[in-house]
């Protein structure tokens, strides 16, 4: 184990496209099947699996290329720098990402309406993220992006 723990950012450093592709599926994976275990449900592996797919094709790719996107339009680590880069990201990728969350789910479970999750959950959703994810991304943003 401490083998491939050390491993993981020499990878990271390497292949940081795959690697981030990997992560999303499994950070996507573990939080869906940690809430259907919170919930006090059988697991429903169908479901953890439509997770984990919409997080390889859409979420982790567009997450890789949306904070590039964001480092080379604000370049730096100011705290001026990392706010806006924050504001951009919640203003901008966080409904992006939240949208395509919910249609995309409602493709992969071959609902009849697509747009009705959406409808339903998205200004909640976004509302409850805008009091935490800033927080954390203005970390990540600050420390891991130069």
């Amino acid at each position: 184990m401490a083998g491939w723990w050390r491993a993981l950012p020499r990878a990271a450093q390497r292949y940081p496209w795959p690697t981030n592709v990997l992560l999303y599926a499994g950070l996507f994976s573990a939080g869906d099947a940690l809430q259907q275990r919170l919930r006090g449900g059988p697991a429903d592996w169908r479901q953890t699996r439509r997770v984990a797919t919409l997080a390889v094709t859409f979420h982790a790719n567009f997450n890789y290329v949306w904070l590039r996107v964001l480092e080379r339009a604000l370049p730096g680590r100011a705290p001026r720098v990392v706010l806006t880069k924050v504001l951009c990201d919640q203003l901008f990728g966080g409904p992006i990402a939240l949208s395509a969350f919910y249609v995309g789910m409602s493709i992969l479970q071959e609902k009849d309406d697509v747009l009705l999750d959406l409808k339903q959950k998205f200004w909640n959703t976004y509302k409850h993220s805008n009091q935490v994810f800033p927080y954390s991304r203005q970390v990540c943003t600050g420390l891991l992006y130069s």
